[in-house]
Order: structure tokens, then C-alpha cells, then sequence
């Protein structure tokens, strides 16, 4: 047939047509995947500066690592409005009000003298401006692009979370050893408000669109049953999701805020300990697309359970540490621990798409991801109180485990987490 006819024509219009939508969803995976390196990195990077700042002021562990757990209190609380805001006024005004939030809050806590004024800035402001560019408008952007492959898209957009630790930790402590940490939270700041620009002048109403194979095409066995809030808030399946969020995050998040300052209390110098830590960031990626990957295989309530076993030995790991500082046991858990840091989150993100799926899931999904919110902080702060009442390790390990363990217990019990 001859390419220049009308139908030889239409042919490669057709063809063409049918390859933007790839190449878009492609494009906005890779916006969400930055987006969410620079977010978590900036939140995480606080680990590296929990010894420099409580030395400059002589704050107890307690008291500086109640920044960090404001942080992930002010994200997680500030998830539903989010997903409101993102529902009602599209992902432009989410993104650039979340750039312009962590902007003001490093330049601000760069001039910082006060608990308080930390508290505020690094700890509020940060959380809010995460929030607003994490995986809540994440999820829902790559939902209208990706729809059935959700999943895997959502594993490449939470390993950003280990791509921001693996990047931003080793940076903030070579900038902290050259400029100081009032320095490099200057440099923070100017880097967020100069992504400001060019992210308000993307193509946001054609991202906003969605892909029209995603929009169209429906589930064959996908009935709209109007999910609302509050009727989302009396199934079970939400409640189930909410408690795994939370106590995973208590788990994880007791042992990752202070896990540099471990390290180094337990003989390693600061720079391998940061960049230690920040090597989670690699193996984050494989453990991220390895549990998605189990889960088309082995299929949901084994992938996430392996996942738990996995992170469980991550702890024991790190408790032979303190006994035993060498480089093999850090490397097996950097590599147990690292890997499961948030690997179940794109599974849980996909379940609860699937479960309250329709136009309020901005909405259920935020209030849902409160529960990552809550425990981030809970854990976080409860790590710095029984490690300085204390002034061992031992019981916090013990605090996690025991954490780990109930946010597993819902895939074991729950019948909508069971199937």
C-alpha cells in the first residue's frame, strides 16, 4: 500500500497518536520520580543533621529528634487536603505550592536558634511541602496514565525515596563539612525555589488529562459504588490499611531517624555512615520492583509478607551490630533493611486504589496515608525518648520489632487484606 495515501495517512496518524500517550506517561513518571527524590531526600537528610545541630545547642536526642517527627506528623496529617486540593485544583497548584513551602522553610531554618524555630520550619513547613510533593499527588497523577500497571509505576515513584537518601545524605554531609549546616540548608532552599520556575511552566493540563486508554477503558468487573470519606472510614478495609501504614512506619522510622548517629556511635566514621545509609537508596530500587514484581507472581498477602520477614532480619542485623561494627554486617543490613524501607508501599497504595477507587480517592487515599504520617513521627519521637531514658539502643530495637510485627498482622487477620 502506498505510505502517501489517505489510508496509509491515517495509518501513521493513528499509529502516532497511540505512542504519545506512552511517551507522556513516561514524561510524568519521571516528573513524579524527581519530585519525590528531592521531597524525601530533603525530609531524610535531617538524619544527618540530628548531631551537628543537637551539638551546636546541646539539645538530649528527645528534643532534636522531635523535628524529624513533626516532619512526618505534618506530612501525613496534611495528606487528605492534599488529595482535596490536588481533586479540586489540579496537580500545578499542588507541586508549586509544595517547591515554594520547602524553599521558605530552609532558608528560614538557616538562620534558626530556637527549638521552636526548627520545629516550625524543618519540622511543620518541610512535612507540609513534602506532602505536597509526595506520593498522595503521585499516586493520583499516575493513576489517570498508568491504570492497571499502577503498581509498578508507583514502585519506580517510592524507590525515589531511597534515590533521595542515596543522593542527598552524602551530599549534606560533605556541604556540612565544608559551608556548616546552616550553609547547606541555605543551598537547600535556593535549589527548591529555583525549580519553582521551570516546574510552573510544564504542560500541566495535558498531564492533568490523563492517558485516554486509562480514562476510557474501565475494569470489566469495576462497579462505582460512590465511594465518600466517611463511608470509606466504615469498612474494614480501610482501618486495616491505615494500621499497616502506621505501625510499619513506627517500625522503620524509630531506627531510620537516628540510624546515622548509630553508626557512628557504634565506631563508624560520619561520612561512611551517611553514605552508608545512603547506599539503602540503591537497594531500595531493587526491593521496590522485586516485591512488585513477586506480586504478579506469588501474587499481594505473600509478596508483603516476605517483605516483612525481610525488614525484621534488617533489625537483627543492626542489633549484632553494636556487638560486632564491621563492614559485612553493615552491608547485610543496609541490604535487608534498606530494601524493604517503603517496598510495601506500592502495594498498599494499589490495594487501597482498588478498593475505594473513584472520584474521591484523592481524599480516602490521604486520609488513609495519615496513618504513614502518624507513625513516621510516633516512631521517630518514641526512638528518641527510650534511647535517652535509656542511653542504649537495645530497647529501641526491641520497640521496632515489636512495631514491624503488628503492622504486618493485618495481612495475616483481615479478610479484604487477605485476598
Amino acid at each position: 500500500m502506498d505510505q502517501n495515501t489517505p489510508i496509509g495517512n491515517a495509518q501513521r496518524d493513528a499509529a502516532a497518536q497511540s505512542g504519545a500517550p506512552v511517551r507522556i506517561a513516561l514524561v510524568v513518571l519521571a516528573l513524579c520520580f524527581t519530585l519525590s527524590v528531592f521531597g524525601r531526600g530533603l525530609g531524610d537528610s535531617f538524619t544527618v543533621f540530628l548531631k551537628p545541630i543537637s551539638e551546636s545547642f546541646g539539645w538530649d536526642r528527645a528534643q532534636i529528634v522531635s523535628v524529624y517527627s513533626l516532619t512526618w506528623l505534618a506530612s501525613g496529617l496534611t495528606a487528605p487536603f492534599v488529595g482535596r486540593l490536588f481533586d479540586h485544583s489540579g496537580p500545578r497548584s499542588v507541586y508549586a505550592l509544595g517547591l515554594l513551602l520547602l524553599g521558605a522553610a530552609f532558608l528560614i531554618a538557616a538562620h534558626a536558634n530556637y527549638l521552636w524555630q526548627f520545629q516550625v520550619s524543618i519540622g511543620l513547613c518541610v512535612g507540609v511541602g513534602i506532602a505536597f510533593i509526595g506520593i498522595v499527588p503521585n499516586s493520583i497523577l499516575l493513576g489517570r496514565w498508568f491504570g492497571p500497571r499502577l503498581p509498578t509505576a508507583m514502585s519506580v515513584v517510592y524507590s525515589a525515596m531511597g534515590g533521595g537518601v542515596l543522593v542527598l545524605l552524602p551530599i549534606s554531609q560533605i556541604l556540612i563539612d565544608h559551608v556548616g549546616w546552616r550553609g547547606t540548608y541555605e543551598i537547600f532552599g535556593f535549589a527548591a525555589l529555583g525549580l519553582l520556575l521551570p516546574l510552573l511552566l510544564l504542560p500541566w493540563r495535558m498531564f492533568a488529562s490523563g492517558s485516554p486508554h486509562v480514562v476510557k477503558k474501565t475494569d470489566p468487573d469495576f462497579v462505582d459504588e460512590g465511594w465518600t470519606l466517611l463511608r470509606a472510614m466504615r469498612h474494614h478495609a480501610f482501618w486495616a490499611l491505615f494500621s499497616t501504614f502506621f505501625f510499619t512506619a513506627v517500625g522503620m522510622y524509630s531506627i531510620a531517624a537516628q540510624i546515622v548517629a548509630y553508626l557512628i556511635d557504634a565506631g563508624f566514621p560520619p561520612l561512611q555512615a551517611a553514605t552508608a545509609w545512603g547506599f539503602s537508596g540503591v537497594v531500595l530500587v531493587f526491593g521496590m520492583l522485586g516485591v512488585s514484581a513477586l506480586d504478579g507472581l506469588i501474587g499481594r498477602r505473600p509478596s508483603v509478607l516476605l517483605s516483612y520477614a525481610i525488614s525484621i532480619l534488617g533489625i537483627f542485623l543492626l542489633w549484632l551490630l553494636q556487638y560486632s561494627p564491621n563492614t559485612l554486617l553493615l552491608t547485610g543490613f543496609v541490604v535487608s533493611f534498606g530494601s524493604m524501607m517503603g517496598s510495601r508501599g506500592p502495594l498498599i497504595s494499589a490495594t487501597a486504589m482498588k478498593i475505594f477507587h473513584g472520584k474521591r480517592i484523592g481524599t480516602i487515599y490521604g486520609s488513609i496515608s495519615i496513618g504513614s504520617g502518624l507513625g513516621s513521627a510516633f516512631g521517630s519521637w518514641s526512638g528518641g525518648l527510650i534511647h535517652d531514658a535509656t542511653q542504649s539502643y537495645k530497647p529501641l530495637l526491641a520497640f521496632a520489632l515489636a512495631s514491624v510485627v503488628l503492622g504486618m498482622l493485618p495481612f495475616l487477620v483481615v479478610p479484604a487484606l487477605r485476598r
